[in-house]
């Protein structure tokens, strides 16, 4: 009995070994504190992981105007590249806690960040790690503190004098227009990681493969037709402009006798290729560098790495070889688009004709440095 218990336990010893050595030998090394410390940077709703310091809503306009404005506006109202930070809040919503215009039957044509935001955390979280979207992680705490806190001046949360730091911030969350606004009464709450079963609001496959590079317009809105309701684009400004069809025509008969085609129509015509100028001297990257810092395309857009959108060094590749490649890559600057590259759209860029179409020959002639 003695000899087949210690043979036993002889057999067990290689096992209890193996289970002890780690799955992967000589591979990295336990992470240090100070390493840890420096990773794990996320800001909990219950404000764990705040760090200290403070930044006033006058510093903050600074940091606004050298480093946000650009994409978001001077007051937040821009939709030029985003949706827009401020607007849509009222005095009641601050006291209430719940943004009315998210109510149903409300006519609140846009929806902003600071209507739809529960938790403060998140804002500051967010800028902290992400903004400028050029430049993340640049901001030091104390500008991180500053942005957040001209953010919510801009809807009139926080006064012009007033500074935010870590021992007030559970008070300003007090204060968040929609803090009551979050809900779980949704199909994908709660996920498998608490027991429940993710299961998605709604269902599609369209353009999942094959997806085409080309959008062809085969039909547009009538001339006569467009301007029926008032002109769309000027419909939802009561917070900032809107991307949207001008639908105001200058110069042409509105007829019921019209003739209209795909090719001649408004639409058709806003997103036909431009016509590039006659002729453009060589552009190389040191001349073309100042176009693309004045309209920010860097970005959304790296020389050989995709960002937001595609690399210029993919761009110049696709259409190389594509007849009236100019034309068409300039009115795509010019116009903006969606689709070719992905979901994420591209805004209309206000620069000139010119301009877009020495970005243009730039991108075909290969990226000349």
């Amino acid at each position: 009995m003695f000899k087949s218990v210690s043979y036993i336990v002889f057999c067990l010893l290689p096992l209890l070994s193996a289970a002890q050595t780690p799955k992967y030998q000589n591979i990295g090394r336990t992470a240090t504190p100070q390493e840890i410390k420096a990773w794990d940077i996320d800001v909990r709703p219950d404000f764990k992981g705040l760090p200290k310091g403070q930044g006033s809503v006058k510093q903050g306009e600074v940091i606004w105007e050298a480093k946000c404005a650009s994409c978001h506006g001077s007051f937040g109202e821009s939709a030029e590249v985003f949706t827009p930070i401020a607007g849509g809040v009222t005095a009641d919503d601050i006291k209430t806690g719940r943004v009315k215009s998210l109510l149903p039957g409300s006519n609140q044509p846009q929806r902003t960040t600071l209507m739809k935001l529960p938790t403060l955390s998140t804002l500051w979280d967010y800028i902290n790690r992400a903004m400028p979207w050029n430049a993340p992680k640049s901001l030091s705490t104390d500008e991180v503190y500053a942005a957040v806190a001209y953010t919510l001046h801009l809807n009139n949360i926080l006064p012009a004098e007033f500074i935010l730091s870590d021992r007030n911030i559970r008070e300003v969350q007090s204060r968040l227009p929609n803090r009551g606004g979050m809900t779980t009464v949704h199909n994908l709450w709660p996920g498998n990681e608490l027991g429940g079963i993710a299961k998605p609001d709604v269902q599609g496959s369209n353009c999942m493969t094959d997806c085409g590079q080309q959008v062809q317009v085969v039909s547009s809105l009538p001339d006569y037709a467009r301007n029926a309701h008032g002109n769309l684009a000027d419909q939802s400004r009561s917070i900032g402009p809107s991307r949207g069809a001008e639908t105001v025509l200058k110069d042409v008969k509105t007829t019921q006798n019209s003739q209209n085609t795909p090719s001649n129509t408004p639409v058709a015509q806003s997103i036909k290729a431009q016509e590039a100028p006659e002729s453009i001297a060589t552009v190389s990257l040191s001349s073309i560098q100042p176009v693309l810092d004045k309209n920010a395309c860097m970005a959304c857009h790296g020389m050989a790495t995709r960002l937001v959108g595609p690399s210029f060094k993919d761009i110049a590749a696709r259409y190389k070889t594509t007849d009236g490649a100019i034309n068409l890559l300039s009115g795509k600057i010019k116009n903006g688009g969606q689709g070719a590259w992905g979901a994420i759209p591209m805004p209309a860029q206000a620069l000139s004709a010119t301009e877009s179409a020495q970005i243009a020959q730039w991108l075909i002639s290969g990226l000349p440095p």
